[in-house]
């Protein structure tokens, strides 16, 4: 596909787009979920398709975490079914009245949900991004180009054909989701470069992918950046709660950006809960590396170095550090954490509050599991991604994160007079 061809493709996105906001709400709920119907209806040939990109990737050597990541079952389809008809159940949000006021002269001012126009989402390995970007695109009024990486094209290439068959018996053409088939980096700078059709682009994937864009792009960018993410059991936590998000946050499936990355423990609760982690880490097979604290509770412990703390394992590794206090752990978060998510374990209501205060992250959880750090399960239906770009958007996108507000002005014949 050459440079053109992207740029034809992004011209006939752009000409759609007004056919999918002028659907009203009911419409554009029927039409994903029959986008939910035709995935559930195709999954044998989906899942065949990707047994093909399985098996590139097995031969190529890929490594565990992004073969996870590609993976799709049984199962990982009805999620996506499901979360396609979530994403249709939810409250409409074009046209939405945000704000009105009216002013001293009479003059009724609105603010007003209205489409983004063209989004642009280029992402790796993950073959559920293509239905849900293009779900949450179409519930926001948007058009949306899909550009997936090559690891994932058969298994894209399955479900854009279930989007594109609903697309059809709403009476909508195939480019309101655009796909671009030929995974070459040469197409994605000529997306990046159409500043007059794109309104947006989104980057999912590895840290190499995203600074692609980034350094590249001539239109807007959100990122969706890695995700460092940090357990802090403070002084005052409850021990088996500690354990417990410890566990969930690093061992239910370490190959997703909200897995926890590096524990740091207070060094009063160290002696009392470090044993207890170390053990039930290791029996489930995870490699620790720790600092020289740690490492006295666990000679073959390897040390943790710098790089380690600034790591994304996306992996059984885990990095640990034993801290002096709450300060420390916030020090260490602002130092190497990435701004995606921040766990503290504590009942010191205090604490907790410090711990809110002083961290910049698009999540914080409380007591609770990095891994609900999550469109889905933080009611969004799904997630475009988790953003870590403190734009209009931070944190996991839904469907609103895809619109922008404007001002709709009612007068009765106000004039602004010179002054």
């Amino acid at each position: 596909m050459s440079a053109f061809d992207v740029a034809a493709l992004a011209r006939a996105a752009r000409a759609a787009q007004p056919a999918v906001a002028a659907l009203d709400g009911t419409a554009r709920g029927a039409l994903i979920r029959a986008m939910a119907r035709c995935i559930r209806d195709a999954q044998a040939s989906i899942l065949a398709a990707n047994a093909e990109d399985l098996a590139r990737a097995q031969a190529a050597g890929q490594g565990a975490a992004l073969r996870d990541r590609l993976r799709l079952d049984p199962a990982r389809i009805e999620a996506i079914a499901r979360a396609l008809e979530e994403i249709a159940a939810q409250p409409e949000v074009l046209g939405q009245v945000t704000r009105r006021e009216t002013r001293p002269n009479g003059l009724v001012v609105e603010r007003v949900r209205i489409p983004l126009g063209l989004v642009a989402m280029i992402y790796e390995a993950r073959p559920n991004v293509t239905a849900e970007a293009a779900a949450l695109c179409l519930k926001a009024g948007n058009a949306v180009l899909l550009r997936g990486g090559s690891e994932a094209r058969a298994s894209n290439a399955a479900l854009a054909h279930c989007l594109h068959a609903a697309l059809r018996e709403a009476g909508l053409p195939d480019a309101a989701v655009g796909v671009i088939t030929d995974p070459a980096r040469e197409h994605v700078l000529a997306l990046l470069r159409l500043e007059e059709l794109v309104d947006l682009a989104i980057p999912r994937g590895g840290e190499g992918l995203i600074r692609f864009v980034a350094e590249h792009a001539r239109v807007p960018v959100i990122k969706h950046y890695k995700g460092v993410c940090h357990l802090y059991v403070d002084a005052g936590a409850d021990l088996d709660s500690a354990l417990a998000l410890l566990i969930d946050g690093k061992t239910s499936r370490p190959a997703v950006c909200n897995a926890i990355e590096t524990l740091l423990v207070h060094a009063a609760i160290a002696p009392a809960f470090l044993p207890r982690a170390i053990a039930a880490l290791r029996a489930r097979g995870v490699e620790v590396r720790g600092c020289e604290h740690t490492r006295g509770y666990d000679a073959g412990i390897r040390p943790a170095g710098e790089d380690d703390y600034a790591a994304e394992f996306l992996d059984l590794i885990l990095a640990v550090r034993v801290v002096d206090d709450l300060d420390a752990a916030l020090a260490h978060i602002a130092r190497y954490g990435s701004d995606h998510t921040e766990v503290i374990v504590t009942r010191d209501e205090a604490a907790a509050a410090r711990f809110v205060a002083g961290t910049r992250s698009a999540a914080v959880m409380v007591n609770a599991s990095s891994r609900f750090n999550d469109g889905g399960e933080l009611g969004l239906g799904a997630e475009i991604g988790i953003s870590t770009t403190r734009l209009h958007a931070y944190g996991p996108m839904g469907a609103e994160a895809l619109t922008i507000e404007r001002y709709v002005v009612r007068g009765s014949g106000q004039v602004r007079h010179p002054r």
